[in-house]
Order: structure tokens, then sequence, then C-alpha cells
């Protein structure tokens, strides 16, 4: 599960980098916020090659890209708008590098998590147009307005946290694979703006969510949680070290693979033993493309 965190979503593409290269391929996607953006990217083409080109849309990204902060927001609240940003930048994003113009239209399938913002509801977007899902997904409250889809209006996945874990399961997943983007707790100094402290809010959220979810599948599903690469103290705002994320992740998690990270998961103690045992020949696929280990990566909602 791709976990949310603003800029910090780089992170995740050095992670799948490194799983493709061991032979971890996912059989379904489920995203929510950030991670909605890579899984809905991903899904168009699930492969090294398709990595190394959403790898070099992140490594071009800057904050305005997606984020534009200015004086109309200002404007906005004075005028008691919905929302602080506009999200045509991101609507210019996603019509110009999705290789796909609906979800089931994706060569692997592709599941988008938003929340009802009247309900509270979990809705999970598997039809129509993929870039107004995303965009729905990844609508943090107050910052961006409310997506209506199907005469419902929709904002940040992450406001339901819960939805991917159990979306995944019900989709038929039986390993899931946690991507976070690295711990919200703890990272000095505070953040400095309105912005920054929702987004640190809902990752709050979704981190205590995900630990009771992970344990709520013992006997369902297997779950594995990679390790996180997020720098101490940086800002999920900050778009100028998405290099450094991409690698650290990578080199992170190749690592984890290697020392049998797989071993480890929600299940009893008896049960992962006898899961080390299996862990062994993906050491030996490294730099092979077959036979490969199939897997399913839900993505964590955040922001």
């Amino acid at each position: 599960m791709l976990a949310g965190g603003g800029s910090l979503g780089a992170a995740q593409i050095g992670m799948l980098r490194a799983l493709l290269e061991h032979g971890i391929e996912a059989d379904l996607i489920v995203g929510s916020s950030v991670g909605a953006i890579n899984a809905a990217y991903f899904a168009g083409s699930p492969t090294l090659g398709g990595i190394g080109r959403l790898e070099a849309i992140w490594r071009d990204l800057k904050r305005s890209d997606i984020l534009p902060l200015d004086w109309r927001g200002v404007l906005g609240l004075l005028r008691r708008s919905s929302h602080v940003v506009s999200s045509n930048s991101l609507r210019r994003l996603l019509n110009t590098h999705l290789p796909y113009r609906d979800l089931e239209d994706a060569p692997l399938p592709v599941h988008v998590v938003a929340t009802d913002f009247l309900s509270g509801q979990p809705v999970v977007l598997s039809r129509g147009p993929a870039a107004r899902a995303v965009m729905a997904s990844s609508a943090i409250p107050g910052a961006f307005a409310p997506v209506e889809i199907d005469g419902r209006m929709l904002c940040d996945g992450a406001v339901a946290s819960n939805t991917p874990v159990h979306a995944a399961v019900r989709h038929g997943a039986r390993r899931l694979l946690v991507l976070p983007t690295g711990s919200v707790t703890g990272l000095p100094p505070p953040p400095a703006s309105a912005l920054a402290n929702a987004i640190r809010a809902i990752g709050l959220l979704t981190q205590r969510q995900l630990a009771v979810e992970c344990e709520h599948l013992t006997g369902q599903s297997e779950c594995y949680v990679l390790p996180g690469a997020c720098p101490v103290g940086m800002s999920p705002l900050d778009f100028s070290r998405t290099p450094e994320l991409i690698e650290r992740a990578y080199t992170s998690t190749c690592r984890w693979i290697e020392e049998g990270g797989m071993a480890h998961r929600n299940a009893a103690p008896a049960r992962r033993a006898r899961r080390r045992i299996a862990v062994a020949p993906i050491k030996a696929r490294i730099g092979r493309p077959e036979p490969r280990l199939h897997g399913h990566f839900a993505v964590q909602p955040g922001p």
C-alpha cells in the first residue's frame, strides 16, 4: 500500500522500481491521495520502463505544478470559498501524462479511493474518467474543492483511511504490500503553513489507522510493510529533494527484500517462520525476469 504524504510520495517510485527488479509484480493496485496519482500512472504501464517515465515526471515536479499557492487563494478565503488551491494545475498534469482515459482501460486493475464529503463514507472508484477520480481522491479538504462524481461530492480518500486495505481484500488481494513515505511523527520543526499542517494531520490519522487495519487482517491476507525512507524534518511540500527520496527508498527496499523482509507480516510467529523459507527464492531472482512473485499493491491514503 503506497502511503500518502504530498511530495514524499516520490519515495514510492524507488520502492516500486526495487520491487519490479526483484520480480515482485502487482495483480491490482488501490490508490488514495498522492498514492492515487502514482497508482493511476503505474497501472497504465506496470513495468520498469513505466516506472522510469514516472520517475522522470517526479524529478521535474515543482510544488506549483500541484499546489499553486498564490493571491487567488487569499481572495478565496476572503470570499468564503470552499478551497484555497486551484485544481487546474493537477488536472493538466494528469491529462498530459496518464496513458489512458478511463480507469477500466488501465492494463493493471486500479481502484481509486475517495471519501463522500457529506456522509464520510469511503467511495471506491473503479470505472469512469481516471483523471477526475484521481483529482477527487487527492482533494485535501479546505485546500482543494470537492469533486462531484455520480452526484456525490468527493474529497481526499485519507478521511476514510481504512478503505484501501479492505477495498484491496474485497477485490481479491491476498498479499498486501505497504509502501510508506515515512513517519510524520516527531518531525522538527512543526509545519509552518496551514496546508502543511493539514497534510500532517491527515498523515497522523492514517498512520494510526493503518496499524489497526493490518492487525485486523490476521488470518485473511498477508500484509508486508516496507521500510520508510523519509529524512527527518522533510516537509511534504518540499519537491526539491525528490532524487534523494527516490534513491533512498530504492536502496532501503532492495535491502529489505534481500534480508527477508517479506518474512515479517501481520501473522502469528509460527506462520512468520514458515514464510522465511518461502522468501528465499526472491533473493535468487535478482536480475531475472521470470519466474515472478505476484502481490497486490494497495495504496494507503494520505495527502
